[in-house]
C-alpha cells in the first residue's frame, strides 16, 4: 500500500472495532501475514510505519491453514504444536464457510488441554499491559457510523446489482418488442390504406432565419410528385429569409410575413392561410424526397387517421457525431415509432416531416405554445381527441442534425424538457378510455420508463460497471457489457435493414455508448431537475450549417423557365381555383385574428 493509505486503513479498522465492541486495541496482525521469517523489506517497512502509528505488530508461529478448508483432520494436525513449546496459532473466523474450523476446534482444544497446554490471549501470554482499552465515546459513535455506512454501501451495491439485472431484462424485453412490432408493421404497410389519396396538399414551412437551407427545402417540396401548395411563414427573420424565397419567384409558393412570435404561432398562421384540407408541416432545414408528400398522405384514406409521422433522416452524417445521430434516428426513433403505431399511442409527429388533417387540428385548437415540444404536445392532443396517429416510413425527409456537442445538448435539452412538459400536461390520459387511454397507459408509460427513469438510473449502472471492473469480477462485467453491445448491434443491423440503410456507421456503436449515450443521460437528468425546480426553459434555436442541397431533377423555375409550373403544382392550382375561385377562403374562427396576407410588403399583392 502507499504510504498515505496505510494510516487511513488502520484508523478505519480501529473505528470498526470501536463501533462494534466499544473497545480499541494497539495489537495488529497485518493481513496475509504468517511468521516473522516471511517478512520481506516491503512488509518490514509497513510494520515500522504501523509502529510509528502506535500499533504493536503480532505475527504467528503456527499456521493452521484452515482457510484452505482441507478437512477437519488436517486442520487439527496442522494446529498441534510439535513438542511442548508455546505457539501463536493462526486460525480464521471469516472469509466464507468456517464449519471445518469450528469442528476442528472442538477436537483440538480438549486434546491440547489434556497435553498440558493452556489457552490465552496475546496480551495474557506475553504479559502486555492494557492491550485492550475502552473506546472514547466519540470513537464509538464514529465507529458505529462507519459500520452503518459500510452496511448501507453493501445494500446499495446489492440494489444496484438488482437494478443492473432489471435494466438488462427490460432492455431485452424492449428489444424483442420493437423487433416483433417492426416485423408486423412491415407486413401491415404492404397493404394499402384504402383508395389512393390524390387531393392537393398545403405544405407549411415555418421559418426563422433559415436562409442557409430554405431554398433547398422549398425546391424539394415543389419537386413532389403530388399536387402541393407551399406556404412559407417568415417568423420575423433578420437574415432575409422571406426576401430570398420571394426572389426565387417560384409559382405555387407564398410567403406570409409576421412579427416574431414563435414556431407555434407561425404554424397557426400557415394553417389559416392554407387552402387544402390535408396539411404537411415541415421545418425550414428539411428536404423532402419527391414521393414523400404522396406517401405521407396515403394513411388519410382511413377516416380515423388524424396525423401521420414521416421518416426523418440525418443529412449531415459526416464525423462521429453525425454517425451517432444517424444511428439514433434509425435505431431509436424509427423503431419506436413502429411500436407506437401498432399500439396506437404515437406520442410525437416530428416537426421535420408530419402530415395533419385540417379538421383534426381545428378540433384541438391548433398548435399550442404551452410547451417547448409543440410537436409532441400537438400529437398527444390529437390522440386524446380520439384521432389515430400513424407512422409512414416510406415518407422520407432529410434534416440537418447538430454538428457540435454544444448544439446537440441545446437541442436535446429542449426536446426532453418539452416532452416532460407535454407528458405532465396530458397526464389525464392515464385515466381516460379509448384512444386517449391508449396514449396514457401505453405511450406515456413507455416514455416514462425508457426516456425518463432508465436514463436517470443508467449513470448509476455505468458507475457500478466501472466499480465492478476494478473491485469485483471483471470478466463477468465485461461479459455483460459485451452482451449489451451485441444486442444493440443486432438491433441496429435490423433497423438499418428496414430503413434500407448501409450498416457501415454501426462500427461507431461502441463509441456511441461511451459518449453520445452519456450525454443523453445528462440531458435527461438536467431536464428532470429543471422541471422539478419549476424553472422555465427558453426556446433554443439550432444553428444551421447549409448542408442541404436542392434535389436532383427539381424544375428550374427561375430564369428562362420562369413561369413553368410542374404538373403536380398545376393540379393543385386547378383544384384551388375550382374550389374557391377568386373569393377569399373563409377562415376558421380559431385563426381569424391572423390575416391571410399578414405582413405583405406590396399593396394589392398577396405575398
Amino acid at each position: 500500500m502507499t504510504h498515505w493509505t496505510t494510516p487511513t486503513e488502520l484508523r478505519e479498522s480501529q473505528l470498526a472495532v470501536a463501533g462494534a465492541t466499544g473497545v480499541t486495541t494497539a495489537l495488529l496482525r497485518p493481513p496475509y501475514s504468517a511468521g516473522s521469517d516471511a517478512l520481506d523489506d516491503a512488509d518490514w517497512s509497513a510494520v515500522v510505519q504501523a509502529g510509528q502509528e502506535g500499533y504493536l505488530t503480532v505475527l504467528t508461529t503456527l499456521d493452521s491453514e484452515d482457510w484452505r478448508r482441507p478437512g477437519v483432520a488436517r486442520i487439527v494436525a496442522g494446529s498441534t504444536p510439535v513438542g511442548t513449546g508455546g505457539q501463536v496459532l493462526l486460525m480464521h473466523d471469516s472469509g466464507g464457510d468456517r464449519s471445518q474450523t469450528v469442528a476442528a476446534l472442538e477436537q483440538l482444544i480438549p486434546q491440547l488441554k489434556a497435553s498440558g497446554f493452556r489457552f490465552a490471549t496475546v496480551g495474557e501470554a506475553v504479559s502486555l499491559g492494557d492491550p485492550v482499552r475502552p473506546a472514547a465515546a466519540v470513537e464509538h459513535w464514529q465507529g458505529a457510523a462507519l459500520i452503518m455506512a459500510l452496511r448501507a454501501g453493501d445494500g446499495i451495491l446489492d440494489g444496484i446489482s438488482w437494478l443492473l439485472w432489471a435494466a438488462g431484462a427490460i432492455s431485452l424485453v424492449r428489444a424483442v418488442a420493437v423487433v416483433v412490432a417492426a416485423r408486423r408493421h412491415v407486413r401491415l404497410r404492404r397493404k394499402p390504406w384504402g383508395k389512393a389519396v390524390t387531393e392537393p396538399v398545403s405544405i407549411i414551412v415555418p421559418a426563422y432565419n433559415e436562409s442557409a437551407g430554405i431554398e433547398a427545402a422549398v425546391r424539394s417540396l415543389l419537386a413532389s410528385d403530388h399536387p402541393v401548395e407551399v406556404i412559407v411563414v417568415d417568423d420575423g427573420s433578420t437574415d432575409g429569409t422571406a426576401d430570398l424565397v420571394e426572389a426565387l419567384r417560384l409559382p405555387g409558393v407564398r410567403v406570409v410575413r409576421q412579427q416574431n412570435a414563435g414556431k407555434p404561432a407561425a404554424l397557426n398562421t400557415g394553417i389559416a392561410a392554407a387552402s387544402c384540407n390535408l396539411l404537411v408541416m415541415v421545418d425550414g432545414d428539411t428536404v423532402f424526397e419527391p414521393d414523400a408528400v404522396r406517401m405521407i398522405v396515403q394513411p388519410f384514406a382511413n377516416r380515423r387517421v388524424g396525423a401521420v409521422s414521416g421518416n426523418a433522416k440525418v443529412v449531415n452524417r459526416g464525423g462521429l457525431l453525425g454517425r451517432w445521430q444517424h444511428i439514433e434516428y434509425v435505431v431509436g426513433f424509427n423503431l419506436d415509432r413502429r411500436l407506437f403505431d401498432l399500439a396506437e399511442c404515437m406520442p410525437t409527429v416530428p416537426g421535420a416531416v408530419g402530415a395533419f388533417r385540417r379538421e383534426a387540428l381545428l378540433r384541438v385548437g391548433g398548435v399550442s405554445d404551452a410547451t417547448l415540444a409543440e410537436d409532441t404536445d400537438l400529437t398527444m392532443a390529437l390522440c386524446r381527441d380520439g384521432w389515430r396517429v400513424v407512422y409512414e416510413e416510406r415518407a422520407k425527409a432529410w434534416t440537418e442534425a447538430p454538428a457540435s456537442l454544444g448544439a446537440l445538448w441545446k437541442q436535446r435539452y429542449r426536446w426532453c424538457y418539452g416532452t416532460l412538459q407535454a407528458m405532465w400536461k396530458h397526464r389525464g390520459a392515464l385515466s381516460q378510455r379509448g384512444q386517449a387511454g391508449k396514449l396514457g397507459r401505453r405511450g406515456l408509460l413507455y416514455l416514462l420508463m425508457f426516456q425518463v427513469l432508465l436514463p436517470l438510473l443508467a449513470p448509476v449502472v455505468d458507475v457500478f460497471a466501472v466499480y465492478g471492473l476494478v473491485f469485483l469480477d471483471p470478466l463477468r462485467i465485461l461479459g455483460l457489457w459485451t452482451a449489451f453491445l451485441l444486442l444493440q448491434a443486432l438491433l441496429g443491423l435490423y433497423a438499418f435493414r428496414l430503413d434500407k440503410e448501409r450498416p457501415g456507421p454501426l462500427w461507431s456503436l461502441p463509441l456511441q455508448q461511451f459518449v453520445h449515450r452519456q450525454l443523453m443521460y445528462l440531458v435527461v437528468i438536467q431536464s428532470v431537475f429543471t422541471a422539478v425546480a419549476g424553472s422555465r426553459l427558453r426556446w433554443q434555436r439550432m444553428e444551421r450549417y447549409g448542408s442541404l442541397r436542392v434535389p436532383a431533377g427539381t424544375p428550374d423555375l427561375t430564369g428562362p423557365a420562369a413561369g413553368t409550373v410542374p404538373p403536380g403544382l398545376e393540379l393543385a392550382q386547378s383544384w384551388v381555383e375550382a374550389a374557391h375561385g377568386d373569393v377569399p377562403v373563409p377562415l376558421p374562427s380559431a385563426f381569424r385574428s391572423v390575416p391571410r396576407d399578414a405582413g405583405s410588403r406590396t399593396p394589392g399583392r398577396s405575398t
